[in-house]
C-alpha cells in the first residue's frame, strides 16, 4: 500500500456564536437590576440610544430632535458635527440626572424612610458616653471595629494586644467593660459565653444553669436525662432552666439594622382572570424600555459621509443599537413564555397549595414551548413570580417526581415535604412517630417513598428524630402538668 497526499473540498455546516449571540444568551440570565444597569452602560456610550419615558420628554426640549424617534422624518434644524456627537455622550447623563431630579417629579418613598441605627452605631455612642481612659478608648475602637453584625466578636485579643504595643490584661478587662453594654450578650466570643452574659445580667447564672451552658451540646441532642444528672436538678427545675435558656437572644446584634433593606422585585405578575383561568404579564417596571433617535442619526449621517471613520462609528451605534432592541424584545417573549407554561403545569398549586405541586423538570417546559433546556435554565435563574399564593423563584416550580403507589400520578418532592412536616405537626405526644410509621401514613396517601427518603427529608427541614421529639414533647407535657404557682396564674 502506497501513501499519497491530496486536497479534498468538504462543506459542512456549524453554529458559531458571535460575540453578540454571546451577549444575548447572557442578558436571558441576568436579574432585573444587573439587566437596568447594563442597559445604563449602553445609554452612556451609544448617542442614538434613548430611554422610553420621560426623560426622553425632558430631553427633547433641550437636544434637537429628541421628540421624533422610528420612522420619524428628517428636519431642518442644526446640523450637529461629529464632535458634538461625541460630546453628547457625557452630556447626556448629566440631563437626565436633571430631568430625573426636576420640581415636577414625584420624589421616590425610600427618600421619607427614617435610618434605623446600626450595632456599630450603637456601640460607638456607648463608648463614648463610658468613661474610659485615652488608651481604654483606643482599645474599645479596636474591639468595636471587629465586632460583627451577629454581635459577636472574633478578633484574637492576643494579636490585638501586640498590634496595639499593650497587654493582653488590658484588653480582656476593656472587653468586660464593653461586655456589659446594650444588647445583653454582646461582644462575645462563643454562643456559651452570649448566654452566660445574659444570664449574669439576669442575676440567674447559678452553678446549675452554667453547668447546662457548659454542655449544650447535649442540649443540642435533646439527651434531657443525661442533663438532669450533670446539672443536678429534677425535671421540674431543668424544664424552668430551658424556659429561661429559650429566652435569651442567641444573635444578640440582629436587631440591628446591618444596612439597607432588600425586597424582591417579582418579574411575573400572575393574577386569577375575572373570565376564569389566570392573567400573566411582565411587571413594566423590571423592563427597560429604549427607542433610537433616527432623526438625530440622519442629521449626523449628512455630516460623517466625507469621514469614513465617523460614518463607522455611526453604523456601529446603529447596528448595536438595533441589536439591544431586539434582545430585550426576544428576552421579554422568552421570560412570558416559560411563565405561562409553569402556570400553565402548576395550575393545581395556583388553586389548592403546595399539596398539589406537581413535578415539573426543564426538558417538559422546554418541548413544551420549542426551545432548549439551557434556555429555560437561563430564563429561570433570579427571576420571580407573583402569585396569590406568595412570591416564589421561578426554580421552586422545579421538583423532582416521586412516584404513587396506586398508579396515578407521581407527587413533587416539594409536596412531600411538607406532607411529612404536617404529619409531624398533628402527632400526639403519646405517639410520636418514626420515620417508618411517616413511610406508612404516606403509603396510606398514595405517596411510595423509601424510609430513607423520609429521613433525608426530615433533616433537611430541621425536623428531630422520633427519639429527641418524643424526649421533648415529653418534658413540655409534664411541665403543663406540673400546677402554676399564684404568680404563673396571674393571681
Amino acid at each position: 500500500m502506497q501513501s499519497s497526499a491530496s486536497l479534498l473540498q468538504r462543506q459542512k455546516q456549524s453554529i458559531v456564536a458571535s460575540p453578540q449571540l454571546i451577549e444575548s444568551i447572557r442578558l436571558l440570565q441576568l436579574a432585573h437590576a444587573e439587566l437596568h444597569q447594563f442597559v445604563e452602560q449602553e445609554l452612556e456610550k451609544n448617542p442614538l440610544l434613548e430611554p422610553a419615558s420621560n426623560d426622553a420628554e425632558a430631553l427633547g426640549d433641550v437636544l434637537p430632535g429628541e421628540d421624533q424617534y422610528i420612522g420619524a422624518g428628517e428636519n431642518d434644524v442644526a446640523r450637529p458635527t461629529m464632535a458634538e456627537s461625541r460630546e453628547r455622550l457625557g452630556e447626556r447623563k448629566t440631563l437626565r440626572n436633571t430631568a430625573n431630579n426636576s420640581p415636577g417629579n414625584r420624589p421616590a418613598f425610600d427618600e421619607f424612610v427614617a435610618l434605623t441605627e446600626t450595632l456599630h452605631d450603637h456601640v460607638a455612642r456607648q463608648i463614648a458616653l463610658t468613661a474610659l481612659t485615652p488608651q481604654e478608648r483606643r482599645i474599645a475602637g479596636q474591639l468595636a471595629a471587629q465586632l460583627e453584625d451577629t454581635g459577636y466578636l472574633r478578633a484574637n485579643l492576643l494579636e490585638l494586644a501586640e498590634s496595639l504595643n499593650i497587654r493582653a490584661a488590658d484588653v480582656e478587662r476593656v472587653l468586660g467593660t464593653l461586655q456589659h453594654f446594650d444588647p445583653p450578650g454582646i461582644f462575645a466570643r462563643t454562643l456559651s459565653e452570649c448566654l452566660e452574659i445574659q444570664l449574669r445580667q439576669r442575676d440567674r447564672f447559678d452553678p446549675a444553669m452554667a453547668t447546662l451552658v457548659a454542655n449544650l451540646e447535649m442540649l443540642a441532642r435533646r439527651d434531657f436525662q443525661a442533663l438532669k444528672q450533670r446539672c443536678g436538678v429534677d425535671e421540674e427545675d431543668l424544664l424552668d432552666m430551658l424556659q429561661e435558656i429559650r429566652a435569651l437572644d442567641p444573635k444578640p446584634g440582629n436587631r440591628f439594622q446591618s444596612g439597607a433593606s432588600e425586597c424582591i422585585i417579582p418579574d411575573v405578575l400572575v393574577m386569577p382572570s375575572p373570565g376564569g383561568g389566570w392573567q400573566i404579564e411582565l411587571d413594566p417596571d423590571t423592563l427597560p424600555k429604549l427607542l433610537i433617535n433616527q432623526t438625530y442619526f440622519a442629521e449626523v449621517s449628512r455630516h460623517a459621509v466625507q469621514n469614513s471613520k465617523d460614518q463607522a462609528f455611526l453604523n456601529e451605534c446603529l447596528q448595536n443599537a438595533n441589536w439591544l432592541i431586539r434582545s430585550l424584545d426576544q428576552r421579554a417573549k422568552t421570560i412570558l413564555k416559560v411563565a405561562t407554561e409553569i402556570v400553565r403545569q402548576q395550575e393545581a398549586f395556583l388553586e389548592h397549595g403546595v399539596a398539589h405541586l406537581r413535578p415539573l423538570n426543564l426538558r417538559t417546559v422546554a418541548d413544551a414551548i420549542n426551545v432548549h433546556e439551557s434556555t429555560v435554565s437561563r430564563v429561570t435563574s433570579n427571576k420571580y413570580m407573583l402569585t396569590p399564593r406568595g412570591v416564589f423563584e421561578m426554580k421552586y416550580f422545579f421538583t423532582v417526581p416521586i412516584a404513587s403507589c396506586q398508579g396515578g400520578d407521581a407527587h413533587s418532592a416539594e409536596a412531600v415535604r411538607h406532607r411529612i412536616k404536617e404529619i409531624v405537626a398533628s402527632e400526639s405526644p403519646h405517639d410520636v412517630l418514626s420515620d417508618d410509621d411517616i413511610v406508612g401514613r404516606l403509603k396510606e396517601t398514595g405517596i411510595e417513598v423509601a424510609r430513607r427518603t423520609v429521613t433525608k427529608y426530615r433533616e433537611a427541614m430541621n425536623i428531630p428524630s422520633s427519639v429527641q421529639r418524643r424526649r421533648e414533647k415529653r418534658l413540655w407535657l409534664n411541665g403543663e402538668r406540673r400546677p402554676r404557682t399564684a404568680d404563673e396564674s396571674g393571681a
